[in-house]
């Protein structure tokens, strides 16, 4: 670890050293009472935070006893929480639909990128795993295609300066699958499915069963010393600090999407003697995003700033979700709907619950109205504007979500309106919002109606992608296909390393990773990596 020290440290030192002298200008103006962000006559800024795998109750606002989220409460009460907002069953599919206000079966990121590189979700698509010209066993390339357009492409055309910091999931190896690529313009954090908190690595990249580097800013591998939701946090107080000096009244979208509270759990730096791993981990990233909210306020942004915190999909364990019913990776209640918070002083009524029925797709076509632009692209989004309803609450919300169609990973599933179906299963959530009683019997002709909607979106499913497209090599040192053909020295002695701290062998029939679900449901082990 001695020999990659001082190249990190020399790094951040430059980067820090060049946005202090830009910044000293912005402090004066400050001190001044000449904020800009304060007085400007222009579209909000908007700050996207996106937790990972949070269960339900484990924010304190939706618990009468856990009190780990003091500072996600307090936006509660600052803002107005959405108590029937919903987001897909897993971490990339959610990712996608908010990036392109499209469901993600129409890009075909209802399936994972690793997913083309594990034997069981291959079987389902009739695939096997691919060999590349070396004859490894490998991943086929799959990523949200480059010719959709992203809300960070949207906003930077109606004038917004856009950043991503922390974790991407939409593709990780072609420069035209990276954020920066996808219309941000500053990227920091990581690309895959699940970090190591403290090494930056990615456990494993299916079909290989060992670790690749992940930590980027601006599409070239950085090391860095800390805990990376506490890094994620030091990147968007950074960016805020410096954002007058360096652009003005030009607004800002920053989407933080936090790698936390995803496994693996490893080594937490605070509370885990109190309160174990999973739930340091989760103060932990209730404490980042109490030090985003309060830069903020300190550098005058919070009266001009719509800020909304969500999660990504339902907890791995049933009883994170209590008292809704399934977990990630499934569509009941417990897997897809996610916990909601909006605030924007003067603009959002404080301390508010709103049973509005929105998607997370939602978010696409609303952050362009709140924007002051248009919906104007080839394909159509399937969000709908919420703006009134997030605004004045006046918004009859939508009237039918679609959760997955054929030809996914998951059982097909819609809702329309009060009526929920989950493969043959039938469900009123109104009055049985916890999915206890299959009704499917009792209502033959709405199952026949829901069943009916399912063939005619699923008609609507486009080709499978290409794969032709291979990893190669199948294990590289370093995520991106570029950054890997130029991995520094440091780099690859860090991942050696840490290869060689993992198991070298696993048993027949056995992988690092989880199988795919089985008639619509999934049994997660350990910390769900």
């Amino acid at each position: 670890m001695a020999k990659i020290m001082p190249s990190a440290m020399m790094q951040r030192l430059i980067y820090w050293l060049l946005t202090f002298m830009l910044y000293v200008p912005a402090v004066h103006g400050l001190v001044q009472g000449q904020s800009h962000a304060g007085t400007r006559n222009s579209p909000p800024n908007i700050v996207f935070i996106l937790a990972d795998d949070a269960g339900w109750n484990e924010i304190g606002f939706n618990s009468d006893t856990n009190d780990y989220t003091p500072n996600i409460d307090a936006l509660r009460r600052e803002g107005t929480s959405f108590t029937n907002f919903y987001a897909h069953a897993v971490c990339a599919p959610t990712r996608a639909a908010f990036l392109t206000g499209r469901y993600p079966f129409r890009t075909w990121t209802d399936w994972r990128s690793e997913d083309f590189g594990k034997p069981s979700y291959l079987d389902m698509l009739g695939l096997t795993v691919a060999r590349n010209a070396e004859g490894e066993e490998t991943r086929m390339i799959h990523g949200l295609d480059t010719e959709e357009k992203t809300i960070a492409e949207a906003l930077a055309n109606e004038g917004y300066f856009t950043a991503i910091t922390g974790k991407w999931h939409c593709g990780e190896w072609l420069d035209e699958h990276l954020p920066m690529g996808q219309g941000f313009m500053h990227q920091y954090g990581h690309y895959a499915w699940g970090i190591d908190y403290t090494n930056y690595s990615i456990p494993h990249n299916a079909p290989a069963k060992f670790a690749v580097y992940d930590w980027h800013r601006n599409q070239q591998p950085i090391y860095e010393q800390g805990y990376t939701t506490d890094l994620i946090a030091n990147e968007v107080v950074q960016l805020l600090s410096t954002h007058d000096a360096l652009h003005g009244d030009q607004p800002f979208f920053y989407y933080v999407p936090f790698n936390a509270i995803h496994g693996p759990l490893e080594e937490i730096p605070r509370y885990v003697d109190q309160l174990g791993k999973r739930y340091a981990a989760l103060k932990c990233l209730d404490d980042a995003i109490g030090r985003i909210v309060g830069a903020l306020d300190q550098y005058g942004h919070a009266q001009q700033t719509l800020l909304i915190f969500t999660n990504d999909n339902g907890g791995i364990r049933q009883n994170m979700n209590a008292p809704y019913r399934g977990t990630k990776n499934t569509n009941y209640e417990g897997g897809v709907r996610v916990p909601c918070v909006m605030r924007w002083p003067g603009h959002i009524k404080k301390n508010s619950s709103n049973d509005a029925l929105m998607h997370i797709i939602d978010l696409y076509n609303t952050f362009i109205a709140i924007a002051g632009g248009e919906i104007a692209q080839d394909r159509m989004p399937d969000g709908i504007d919420m703006s009134q309803t997030i605004l004045s609450g006046q918004g009859p919300g939508r009237k039918e979500i679609v959760f997955e169609v054929k030809g996914s990973v998951r059982t097909p599933c819609i809702r329309q309106g009060d009526y929920k179906l989950i493969g043959e299963e039938l469900f009123n959530i109104r009055e049985d919002p916890f999915e206890q009683l299959n009704i499917a019997g009792d209502h033959p002709q709405i199952v026949q109606t829901l069943r009916q909607r399912i063939e005619e979106i699923s008609a609507e499913r486009p080709s499978l992608p290409s794969l032709d497209k291979l990893m190669s090599p199948a294990l590289p040192w370093v995520y991106g296909q570029a950054e890997n053909a130029n991995a520094p020295a440091w780099l690859q002695e860090h991942i050696t390393a840490i290869r060689a701290k993992q198991p070298q062998s696993w048993p027949p029939g056995t992988t690092p990773w989880p199988q795919a679900p089985k008639d619509g449901k999934i049994i997660y082990t350990g910390d769900g990596r």
